[in-house]
């Protein structure tokens, strides 16, 4: 539920055209005749748990299943399995969508280079592999492996979290996720010879690795939680300081550990110039205190920039002792700033880049600010030198999102991405001194995108609200309302959804499926105000949303209630959860992935508290929980309704969005469902919240989450036989 979640994007299959079954409707039948069977779901015992919130009784008979450790919920989680993956066997497609994937995913994938040292480095998959391997090169040319995560572990669940240099590219410390967990461990090894230099760091957490100079490294963990780490309560974040060839027992408490310094989520990064120590702390996913600590003093003491958690504010680069702020501290779009180092208070700050009408990201390299705006989540860009002059806007390749902008003050050439939903990601040089851009590498692809269009439009909410959408799809696709169609949404944490490229949504694309991404309120697209009006006591407004975004879908004929699905996955798990057990009658298939939706408990795991910002929690007044209660997934399935086919999935290392969510949930559902409808639940083994997650095991779920969607639109074959 971290910012820098991304949620599960949506499609998948292979076809041809739409138009050739849109008329006759041929290759598909009533769902009731194509599926008959009903679906015999493992007995799930209830218990006879009951808490009272307010003096109200509230029973959760499914709590058993919040112990992850228990031999009962393996047992649980396998037979579901069994149901779940016999009932995919049979569907007659599911191969060809897999085999379909591979052959879209199978292309040569590069990033941009980054130089540290005496190497350039990049990022490199030759299509199909697990994860991602680091190659290098040298001055002469020569490039060779680094790194390579597949190397890992045998089945490729373990991925490479985070990679960073010594200040003088001789040393690397570079975090592991095993099975998809938040834990991480460190390891440290020289450059050169990539020997491990030491004993791993442990139980590190929400965590960046910020050297300081040669010697030594900052990062955050929690303290080892009693119970199950993977769904035990983490609440006071700590930073500490690593120090090369000492062990971790050693590591020095920066913040944090004390009353006074508690947070949920601490961070510490060293300026450029090793100058500073910049320590955020935030008890919450939005707002954060801000500290400095001057590096060049011995034992200097924490100077305070920030001491109430009223913006999200953090320093971006320094000169000398002039900071250079990014707040929107009084500026719901965001705003640069300056201060003195020595007099940092808010009272004393400048403004550098104003407040505009459109929201703002900052970046700086080359020796230059960029600023970067979405306007209706469309990237714009603007280049600014360090006096707070507009140098030029940058002349992007079309109309999408642009991403990167950063690099050492040193570098000449800096590199940006460009993508949409219809053009795959692709890479441009850019000079900071002639402002020219120049093609770095070409996506490989195999997707024309010159046969499809992405159109915005902007929609009418419940209570007036204006909500833009995207929708994509093939050029003369008719709007007959027989459109197989994914609706994709999040709406929350201040999270812009803003175009880009996918190889599993080219598949839905390019044989006449209908992807839509709504804006929804809860999200960044709109500043603070936009966040803000889908939080808390406000937060239906964005299944309101969601709902009228359907809606509009099926009145304008792109899709109708037998042809649509709706996905999120996270906090747009609950999304999909709320809106399908509150219209039910409006969707066809709902595809809640790794989900919140047990909204009474959810701040008791892991660092659920954290998201209380967004949420509010069941024990803020009575007034709250009632609010949470009504619209919380696994509190409002009611006996006799028929609830549209359902595949909740989840990881079983999912300690962000631990997974009980989706157990309970799915066996809420199962034991209510009154339609013919199946409701599964697929819960891969040895992943988690979808960081890091093996190519192999993406594709399989791609495959079975839009085979079901498909088989329970009625479609006996895929749409272009």
């Amino acid at each position: 539920m971290q910012k820098g979640y991304t949620a599960l994007t949506a499609a998948v299959f292979a076809l041809t055209s739409l138009c050739s079954y849109a008329d006759t409707n041929s290759n598909t039948s009533n769902i009731s005749e194509l599926n008959q069977t009903k679906v015999t779901y493992p007995t799930t015992d209830k218990g006879q748990v009951i808490d009272i919130y307010f003096g109200q009784k509230v029973e959760d008979p499914y709590r058993w299943l919040e112990d992850d450790r228990s031999k009962e919920t393996g047992d649980w989680v396998k037979r579901q399995n069994e149901v779940t993956f016999d009932y995919l066997s049979k569907i007659p497609y599911r191969d060809k969508l897999k085999k379909r994937l591979e052959e879209m995913w199978n292309y040569e994938k590069i990033s941009s280079p980054f130089k540290r040292g005496n190497y350039s480095y990049f990022y490199r998959n030759d299509g199909l592999q697990n994860q991602s391997v680091v190659y290098r090169q040298d001055k002469n040319g020569k490039v060779e492996e680094f790194l390579d995560p597949n190397k890992f572990s045998k089945d490729g669940t373990t991925s490479l979290s985070s990679l960073s240099f010594s200040k003088d590219g001789s040393i690397a410390a570079y975090s592991i996720s095993e099975g998809g967990s938040d834990w991480r461990k460190i390891i440290v090894i020289d450059v050169e010879s990539k020997k491990v230099l030491e004993e791993p760091l442990v139980d590190v957490k929400f965590s960046g690795i910020s050297w300081y100079g040669n010697e030594g490294f900052y990062y955050s963990s929690y303290d080892k939680p009693k119970g199950s780490e993977l769904s035990a309560k983490t609440d006071q974040h700590k930073l500490y300081y690593h120090k090369l060839g000492t062990k971790q027992s050693q590591d020095k408490l920066i913040f944090g550990g004390t009353a006074a310094q508690k947070h949920r989520y601490v961070g510490g990064s060293v300026t450029e110039d090793d100058r500073y120590l910049l320590i955020s702390g935030s008890v919450s996913t939005s707002g954060n205190r801000l500290f400095l600590k001057d590096l060049t003093q011995p034992n200097s003491k924490l100077i305070t920039i920030l001491d109430h958690t009223n913006s999200d504010t953090y320093v971006i680069d320094n000169v000398g002792s002039t900071l250079y702020l990014v707040t929107n501290l009084d500026a719901p779009n965001k705003k640069v700033v300056t201060v003195d180092a020595s007099d940092p208070r808010a009272e004393k700050w400048q403004d550098f880049i104003p407040e505009t009408q459109h929201v703002l990201t900052a970046t700086t390299g080359g020796g230059y600010f960029f600023a970067e705006y979405m306007v209706d989540a469309i990237s714009k860009v603007s280049q600014y030198d360090y006096q707070g002059n507009k140098v030029r806007d940058v002349e992007l390749p079309g109309i999408g999102s642009s991403g990167g902008f950063s690099g050492k003050r040193e570098d000449k050439t800096l590199y940006y991405t460009f993508t949409n939903y219809k053009t795959p990601s692709t890479i441009y040089a850019f000079d900071v001194e002639q402002g020219k851009t120049e093609l770095y590498r070409k996506s490989g692809a195999k997707f024309d995108s010159e046969n499809y269009e992405s159109k915005q439009v902007f929609y009418r909410s419940k209570d007036g609200t204006k909500v833009p959408m995207i929708i994509t799809y093939k050029k003369g696709t008719k709007l007959n309302g027989k459109n197989p169609t994914i609706l994709y949404g999040y709406g929350g944490f201040n999270v812009s959804l803003t175009p880009s490229f996918s190889s599993s949504r080219a598949v839905w694309l390019e044989q006449g499926g209908i992807y839509a991404v709504a804006n929804l309120r809860g999200g960044g697209e709109y500043g603070k105000a936009w966040h803000k009006a889908g939080t808390q006591m406000q937060k239906q407004n964005v299944f309101d949303d969601f709902i009228a975004a359907a809606e509009f879908l099926i009145d304008q004929k792109y899709t109708s209630s037998d042809f649509l699905a709706i996905n999120g996955g996270s906090n747009g798990g609950l999304l999909v959860g709320a809106v399908m057990t509150q219209r039910p009658d409006l969707i066809k298939v709902a595809l809640p992935a790794v989900g919140v939706l047990d909204m009474l408990r959810y701040h008791t795991f892991t660092a659920g508290a954290g998201w209380a910002y967004d949420y509010g929690t069941a024990e803020d007044s009575k007034e709250m929980f009632e609010y949470l209660k009504g619209y919380s997934p696994i509190h409002n399935v009611k006996k006799g309704v028929k609830y549209p086919a359902t595949m909740v999935t989840t990881g079983d290392h999912d300690d962000r969005v631990v997974p009980a969510h989706s157990f309970k949930f799915a066996a809420e559902l199962q034991e209510k469902q009154a339609g013919k409808a199946p409701v599964l639940v697929r819960i891969e083994t040895n992943a988690g919240h979808g960081a890091g997650k093996p190519v192999s095991k993406t594709i399989q779920e791609y495959a079975d989450m839009f085979g079901f969607t498909l088989y329970n639109m009625g479609f006996e074959s895929l749409p272009n036989q």
